[in-house]
């Protein structure tokens, strides 16, 4: 996300720059330098990517991936003197197109940072013999990545022609089919963005690469009206006015407390999509978390390129497909019909916001915003608080709730972020102390596996990562977690400096749904003895799917011979029993698949087994998934959420 985050204000030089009128310097100053950013874009990822995907985040992995874009991109310009063209006597002219501009290409620059990357996470630890031993750990990663990227180029100076003529073949074959292949082209155009060989796809369409050159015939004035700029037309209905729809379609379905956070996010996006055409603040911020979301998106542009095309309603962008360069291009001699783009545009955004609603909602994707929200705590007068000193920033004070909450520096084991979560190692998730961790002012946290854990705290999540990380290194100084019960409840984010009182803070087991489908109350089943809590109280689900999850982290502490039902045990001493179905202990263990064995360690959400629900179906039995708290003295209240239609991993109540 680094080099993304470098993107807006790009676009807002070049697009500011190209409203301003062409014969004042100011305006080519701004253009020229928004151009310095989007022309080395590729190398912003190799840098951003290196010291991203490295183990802490050291300078020595810029570095090396400043050396591994560097290697390949040199040695493969056709035109360098030292190049590989020079090297094999092959003249410039006769060497394919795809090294003309591979300096710019954002897959190269991917790919540099992740090897970068890789190689410092190996060998940054790696001791030389004495004599040499200067070069050892981090200055040795640099050293390395020269080496391996003369391979990298090596395969690339054969490989990235046929990559690249593929790519050049395709395009050309569709521009061939009017309205048909611009709807073709925004399809893709859209699906390439995460490798970054849309722009090879764009060379073809935009520029003079195949005797289209969209862009330059359409700004020359020299093509033919209606159809020059069918294949950038497309683009405004949807920068402008689709994706900013669709951003507001994610706003509305993040969960209550997270539309704060999410409502910047979009917004920010939302604004730099109409008013520059920057769409990459949007597109990545679901691109990957909800893939199916994006595939709908490139549907869509598709759409939206191919009617504008049918239609011959045409514009031009010298950049991208926002307000500025719409309205640059509004009263150029070739633009056709422009302001029914902005009638398509309204359109699409009707498309877009019930398009995107409606897949978020039926296929549950979590967009941001929609992350799955731990339980709150039951008794908001005892809250897990650490002391705070009179030093402390907001930021430092939430870092040391939730390093509290998680097990402090004896189960932390690698600290990192994104754009909105903290992304955390963990020795064991299952000590995570998930309520306090909600009571620290978080929106949400997602436990992936036993070492796992995301903890959503928005865009500021950077300054709570580097607090986290002061606290984890010795550099600050925490007290350890106690419970405060005062007159006023805690505000979001809050810590108390008084008590009044100190207590020992309830432990809260956070229980969640064993199987997708309906969940009922324990009394509801169809089973006497679960039904008059006789073995303890619980709930149960009637699944609609085959997978069945953990309900609680913990250890499997037994596991029936027949398999119809296991036993776990949490780190706070609960014992549930998770029962696969009614009356299926007569069927011999046939219908369970399981994927645990008994001591193992497991986090909540872990599948456990596979059920044929069909055979247990077809034997006569019930498929009820029951899970039962068989010891309840343990338990001071359980509370269950009023729902019907869960998910599988789905947070549904709590045992304090």
């Amino acid at each position: 996300m680094l080099p993304i985050a470098t993107l807006p204000a790009a676009a807002i030089l070049v697009g500011l720059g190209n409203y301003l009128p062409k014969a004042w310097i100011l305006s080519r100053f701004m253009i020229n330098g928004g151009d310095v950013v989007l022309n080395n874009l590729a190398l912003l990822f190799a840098v951003g990517l290196a010291i991203g995907m490295s183990a802490n985040k050291d300078g020595a992995a810029a570095i090396a991936g400043v050396v591994a874009y560097l290697v390949p991109t040199t040695m493969l310009n056709p035109t360098n003197p030292i190049g590989l063209a020079n090297l094999l006597n092959v003249k410039p002219t006769s060497l394919n197109e795809a090294f003309k501009y591979v300096d710019q290409n954002v897959l190269v620059g991917i790919c540099a940072g992740l090897i970068a990357a890789a190689l410092y996470n190996r060998f940054h630890e790696v001791k030389l013999p004495m004599a040499l031993s200067f070069f050892s750990g981090k200055r040795l990663v640099p050293i390395i990545a020269a080496f391996a990227m003369l391979f990298f180029t090596a395969a690339m100076y054969f490989a990235w022609p046929v990559v690249y003529g593929a790519m050049v073949t395709f395009a050309t074959s569709i521009s061939k089919l009017g309205f048909v292949g611009a709807a073709l082209y925004g399809f893709f155009n859209r699906l390439l963005i995460p490798t970054g060989l849309h722009h090879a796809l764009n060379s073809v369409f935009w520029f003079n690469v195949a005797g289209i050159n969209d862009i330059g015939n359409f700004w020359a004035s020299k093509g033919v009206k209606g159809v020059t700029g069918m294949y950038e037309a497309g683009f405004f209905p949807i920068m402008m006015f689709g994706l900013p729809a669709g951003a507001y379609a994610i706003y509305r379905n993040a969960l209550p407390e997270n539309k704060k956070e999410t409502g910047s996010l979009m917004l920010a996006g939302a604004f730099a999509s109409f008013f520059t055409g920057v769409t990459e603040p949007l597109e990545f911020s679901f691109m990957f978390v909800a893939w199916p979301l994006y595939v709908l998106h490139a549907v869509f542009m598709g759409l939206s390129l191919g009617f504008a095309a049918l239609m011959h309603w045409t514009a031009s962008f010298s950049f991208s497909g926002g307000l500025v360069d719409f309205l640059l291009s509004f009263r150029m001699p070739l633009a056709n019909k422009p302001y029914m783009l902005i009638v398509q545009g309204l359109v699409m955004a009707v498309i877009y916001y019930f398009g995107f609603d409606f897949a978020i909602k039926k296929f549950d994707l979590k967009t941001p915003g929609r992350e799955p929200v731990a339980a709150v705590a039951t008794d908001a007068g005892a809250t897990a608080m650490v002391a705070a000193d009179a030093t402390d920033d907001k930021f430092m004070r939430q870092a040391k709730q939730i390093y509290a909450a998680i097990g402090g520096h004896d189960n932390i084991s690698v600290i990192s972020n994104c754009t909105t979560r903290l992304r955390l190692q963990l020795k064991d998730t299952g000590k995570v102390d998930q309520p306090a961790v909600k009571a620290a002012g978080v929106p949400g946290l997602n436990i992936l596996d036993v070492h796992n854990i995301h903890i959503v705290i928005g865009t500021e999540v950077q300054f709570v990562a580097e607090a986290l990380q002061a606290l984890f290194e010795g550099k600050v100084a925490m007290t350890p977690a106690t419970a405060t019960n005062s007159v006023e409840t805690p505000t979001v984010g809050s810590v108390a400096t008084t008590a009044t009182e100190t207590t020992q803070v309830p432990l809260t087991t956070v229980l969640q749904a064993p199987a997708t489908g309906s969940l009922m109350p324990i009394s509801a089943v169809a089973d006497e003895t679960f039904a008059q809590k006789l073995l303890g109280d619980g709930y149960a689900v009637e699944p609609t799917t085959n997978e069945i999850v953990a309900p609680v982290s913990g250890e499997v502490t037994s596991i029936f011979p027949t398999k119809h039902a296991l036993g776990l045990k949490t780190a706070s001493g609960l014992e549930i029993l998770l029962h696969m179905g009614i009356n299926t202990v007569e069927m011999g263990g046939t219908p369970f698949t399981l994927h645990v064995s008994k001591g193992d360690q497991i986090a909540a959400g872990t599948a456990v087994a596979t059920v044929d629900l069909d055979a247990i179906k077809a034997a006569g039995k019930a498929t009820t998934m029951m899970v039962v708290i068989t010891n309840m003295d343990h338990v001071q209240k359980l509370t269950l959420n009023q729902t019907e239609s869960v998910v599988a991993g789905d947070i549904v109540g709590a045992a304090e």
